[in-house]
């Protein structure tokens, strides 16, 4: 994928960050509707949390989710980070995909059993305390980056350095005193 212009990437990492953290805060949501429904003994408390959930999950799960997977995918592979450069990108991705999965596939259709129910299982209070775990975990290694380049990454960085001759990270050793969680600039 060619790279991204500046203005592009930057618009599409503040709406890439503002839709993780929206899907983030719609999980902490869901838990709390979730332990409200699951716990008391209330039956029209219980209810109108599974509504409000079911409005939740029909609205915005979906989209939140999948527009969250797609701007991050187009940002890693139109930056330098890459989307396999990199270990925290790698998981950040895996994880992502996962999610998304489980959310369309397992936590929709749950919400939506539990709102024709009017009751609220565990596993509606489950999915978005590991969700919620998982969204906080994506968002800690997107901060501090750790675990340095893939295989692939040092490889890349390797045959990058000898392109360009004899010069300071070329051959062996390549990459020994560079910072592992900046990415070299390609043009």
């Amino acid at each position: 994928m060619k790279p991204l212009k500046r203005s592009a990437r930057r618009s599409l990492l503040v709406a890439h960050v503002a839709v993780s953290v929206g899907w983030l805060g719609l999980t902490v949501g869901l838990l709390a509707l979730g332990i409200t429904a699951f716990s008391t003994a209330d039956p029209a408390t219980a209810q109108a949390a599974t509504r409000a959930m079911k409005i939740f999950g029909d609205w915005l799960v979906v989209p939140v989710a999948l527009f969250s997977l797609l701007s991050g995918l187009v940002l890693a592979l139109g930056t330098p980070w890459g989307l396999a450069r990199h270990r925290w990108v790698w998981t950040k991705f895996w994880l992502t995909l996962i999610t998304v999965a489980l959310s369309v596939f397992s936590l929709r259709p749950g919400i939506d059993e539990a709102a024709a129910r009017g009751s609220v299982d565990i596993d509606l209070v489950v999915a978005p305390a590991v969700a919620t775990a998982t969204y906080l975990f994506i968002t800690a290694i997107s901060v501090l980056k750790p675990w340095g380049p893939t295989r692939r990454g040092r490889r890349l960085r390797r045959s990058a350095g000898a392109g360009k001759g004899a010069g300071k990270g070329a051959g062996k050793g390549a990459g020994k005193g560079v910072d592992e969680r900046t990415p070299r600039r390609t043009a």
